[in-house]
């Protein structure tokens, strides 16, 4: 079990990397199609919002499916969109290749109630944070691989690279993956009517998805202004020195498996987990405010923010996993769906606000959003 999970950590990371890549390149893509940053920015949102919708029509069928094969023909699909990203000529065709790589990324979603189904009650929360450890380096190192490759090969090269690493990952898939059963014996339709009365039942499923998803917008937010705000005045960064910073989100790697360990399915440690985990997440976007020219504190809110969003999310995937085992993939299909929608709101809201009055209203902006999450947290009963 110990090595399948250190794979299935493998696999998340690499997978999920896909909905990245485009983050420290946007420079290069708007200059390769002759376009505005901002506009560029697009393909960040587009991705997350393609993620979102693979969360909502194919993460269920986890459940219904058998998830070996699912895994696989899903890794598959993601190897020819990413060879169409890396060849297209066209702006708005690109865009809607990000979005189908976002749909068909998917599969950490999959792989992670698969790792909590196969390991023991006991240490659950210690496997989820294994693998969502390997789920956050990959995308924090998706980054800085991709801000050097793109700088050194150019931009389409990271499309062609991450292909290949998906085209490999399937061949080890079909060897390593065992079968697994299916745990619902209905039709798709019942399935996702039961993804209604579940939101509807577990109050909790309802307060950790919408708890997540401001989270993750306060994240996306972040990573998508920090490009356009380092590579302007006065810092005028490259990609590959903007891509180094997601190195420093490594810290939130490195604290998924504590937090994992210290996880239960008690509501009172989940509070306690995510309000620490917020509180964290604003004193980053303090550090963020203040930062100037002063790049020592952007570097400390990264960790902070990172940090803040593992302990968050971590601690809320265990106490839903817990809800009702039979229905894993559904209520992760809820968290993630609304996590990724917030992400995707936060990109624009982030861009919006960065081009509406810089940095420092940026900040304040993203700050709000955080102390509305403390509050909504500690009305947890």
């Amino acid at each position: 079990m110990k090595y399948l999970t250190l794979f299935m950590a493998i696999c998340c990371g690499l997978v999920v990397a896909n909905l990245y890549y485009c983050q420290p390149l946007l420079p290069l893509i708007a200059d390769d199609f002759g376009i505005r940053e901002a506009e560029a920015g697009s393909i960040t949102y587009i991705t997350q919002l393609g993620y979102a919708a693979g969360l909502l029509l194919f993460v269920p069928l986890g459940d219904l499916l058998e998830k070996k094969q699912q895994i696989i023909v899903t890794t598959t699909f993601s190897v020819i969109v990413l060879l169409g990203a890396a060849f297209t000529k066209s702006f708005l065709l690109l865009q809607v290749l990000c979005f189908l790589i976002g749909l068909f990324s998917i599969v950490p979603q999959l792989i992670i109630p698969l790792a909590a189904s196969l390991a023991p009650e006991e240490k659950r929360g210690s496997v989820i944070g294994l693998v969502m450890g390997g789920l956050l380096i990959g995308i924090v190192s998706s980054r800085s691989l991709s801000g050097y490759i793109g700088y050194t090969f150019g931009w389409r090269q990271m499309y062609y690279t991450a292909a290949t690493i998906c085209f490999l990952l399937v061949l080890i898939m079909q060897r390593v993956f065992v079968k697994s059963k299916p745990t619902y014996q209905g039709t798709y339709q019942s399935l996702m009517l039961s993804i209604i009365y579940y939101v509807k039942t577990f109050s909790q499923l309802r307060i950790a998805s919408i708890s997540n998803a401001i989270s993750f917008a306060s994240m996306s937010a972040f990573w998508v202004t920090m490009v356009l705000f380092l590579s302007a005045k006065p810092f005028e960064y490259n990609t590959v020195q903007i891509g180094l910073f997601g190195i420093i989100g490594a810290s939130g790697a490195l604290a998924a498996p504590l937090v994992g360990k210290r996880s239960s399915g008690s509501i009172a440690v989940v509070k306690k987990i995510s309000l620490l985990g917020l509180l964290a997440q604003l004193l980053g976007y303090v550090a963020f405010y203040f930062t100037g020219s002063k790049i020592i504190l952007l570097i400390i809110g990264i960790v902070l923010i990172d940090i803040g969003h593992q302990a968050l999310q971590i601690s809320n995937q265990t106490l839903i996993y817990s809800l009702k085992p039979d229905a894993r993939n559904r209520f992760n299909t809820v968290f993630m769906t609304s996590t990724f929608i917030g992400g995707a709101a936060g990109s624009a809201i982030g861009i919006f606000l960065f081009h509406m009055g810089g940095w420092n209203i940026f900040c304040i902006g993203i700050s709000i959003l955080i102390l509305c999450n403390i509050l909504i947290n500690t009305k947890r009963q």
